[in-house]
């Protein structure tokens, strides 16, 4: 039986770990260890919510331009790594920009600024408010999280439950609890789970059996791009329309319209420089609202062109060869 060491300092159970794993590691990797460290000690200017992300394209380059890459130094650079790793997993940096980017609003924003280009940059923060909202009500309103033209049930989309249903409810068109439900749907912008297809139907008269399970089959079992869940694509949602689900959350033409129709008009009053903020705002709202109504007009269009409701067949000739 091998000896036992019996430690009764801590501090010298810790330097003989430390000296133990000093004499694993290679040299190289090591010495990679520290030059991943002084270089991300250079990105104290870059934004804390991806200075220190793995996914950064910067941070291999940085290192290249020192001599070390997979290719020439493997093993420096793969302490450069493990530097990288450890700083991102205790800064939270690549996690911040998961929580920075996790909904398809944040993804807007974050377009709008892209094609607005600097000058929306230049705006003061009331400004910039103002003139994003202009973009962002239009677009929030077709992302499908919402149905505007339903107060009653606090804006519950169609076909779609509520997130506080009473439990073993039959109808989960109701909610148990309003004011968590308002804060889900309009705060934080959760659309629900469908409801089960006679309800759903309810809803959505177009809908049948067919197109309510290829949408359900899609909804829980197809995993997207690269397996992960969390970019996917159906042809019809519930309503017919095609949608992308970014993170589990609804995407469409319609929202899709919404962005570029308002940054586009954006980009162009924003040159204007002796428009005052609400002239400003005025045009960008104007064409975000002509681009979420193009975008409507091409789900229409589409939607009637993959179902003919004149041509399919009744529900009960769908049940009977069901």
């Amino acid at each position: 039986m091998a000896p036992q060491v019996k430690f009764a300092n801590p501090t010298k159970l810790t330097e003989f770990i430390g000296a133990t794993v000093g004499k694993i590691i290679p040299q190289s990797v090591k010495a990679g260890f520290a030059t991943g460290v002084e270089t991300m000690a250079e990105q104290k200017a870059l934004s804390p919510s991806t200075r220190y992300s793995v996914f950064s394209s910067k941070f291999p380059q940085q290192l290249a331009e020192k001599g070390v890459t997979v290719g020439q130094k493997p093993g420096e650079f793969l302490g450069a790594y493990a530097a990288r790793v450890l700083t991102d997993i205790g800064s939270d940096s690549s996690r911040q920009v998961y929580w920075r980017y996790n909904h398809p609003m944040a993804l807007a924003d974050r377009a709008v600024e892209q094609i607005a280009g600097t000058a929306y940059g230049e705006l003061d923060p009331t400004q910039k408010a103002l003139v994003g909202l202009a973009v962002g009500a239009p677009v929030a309103a077709s992302l499908g999280t919402m149905d505007l033209t339903n107060p009653g049930e606090l804006f519950r989309p169609k076909g779609f439950s509520q997130s506080y249903a009473e439990e073993g409810s039959q109808d989960r068109r109701e909610t148990a609890q309003p004011g968590l439900e308002f804060v889900e749907r309009v705060v934080l912008g959760r659309q629900g789970r469908p409801l089960k297809y006679e309800t759903a139907q309810e809803d959505i008269p177009s809908l049948t059996p067919e197109r309510y399970g290829r949408y359900m089959q899609n909804y829980y079992q197809d995993r997207g791009l690269a397996g992960l869940g969390l970019v996917k694509f159906t042809p019809e949602n519930l309503e017919g329309y095609p949608e992308a689900r970014i993170v589990g959350f609804p995407v469409g033409l319609q929202a899709v319209g919404a962005v570029a129709g308002g940054a586009t008009a954006m980009r162009q009053a924003l040159k204007q420089p002796g428009l005052s903020t609400g002239g400003k705002a005025g045009i960008t709202l104007a064409g975000s609202l002509i681009g979420a109504a193009t975008g409507n007009l091409i789900n229409k269009a589409i939607a009637s062109a993959q179902n003919h409701p004149e041509k399919l067949p009744s529900t009960y000739e769908y049940q009977q060869n069901m």
